[in-house]
C-alpha cells in the first residue's frame, strides 16, 4: 500500500486548493509517495518507532486482496509542484507520538 504523511496530505491538499483559485476547475490528483509498503514494513516502523518489537503472525493473503497498490503522483508534481517528503519512519514515529501524548484519542477524557 502507499501510505502518506497526513502533514503530506495536507500540504497536497492546499496546493490543489490553491490551483482551484486559479480558476483550474475540477482536476483529480493522486496525492502519495509512489512507493508500496508491506504490512510488515509498517509492523517493522512502528516496532522501531516505539521501541519494542511488535507480535505478529504472517498469515495467508485474503480473497480479493491486490499485491501491491501506490499512486502515481506525478500530475500532481508537474501542475501543482506538490511531491511527498516524509517517509513511513516519520510517519510511524509521529503516529506513536501522538498516541502517546493521546492516550484517549480526540477524547477530553
Amino acid at each position: 500500500r502507499d501510505y502518506i504523511h497526513v502533514v503530506d496530505l495536507a500540504k497536497g491538499h492546499t496546493a490543489a486548493l490553491l490551483r482551484l483559485q486559479q480558476g483550474s476547475g475540477c482536476v483529480t490528483y493522486n496525492l502519495g509517495t509512489g512507493v508500496g509498503y508491506s504490512v510488515l514494513d509498517m509492523v517493522r516502523a512502528f516496532s522501531a518507532a516505539c521501541g519494542h518489537d511488535l507480535p505478529y503472525e504472517i498469515a495467508p493473503r485474503r480473497p480479493g486482496d491486490v499485491a501491491v497498490v501506490y499512486s502515481d503522483a506525478s500530475l500532481a508534481a508537474g501542475e501543482l509542484g506538490w511531491k511527498a517528503e516524509l517517509g513511513l519512519e516519520e510517519m510511524c514515529s509521529d503516529t506513536w507520538r501522538w498516541i502517546s501524548a493521546n492516550p484517549n484519542g480526540f477524547s477530553s477524557s
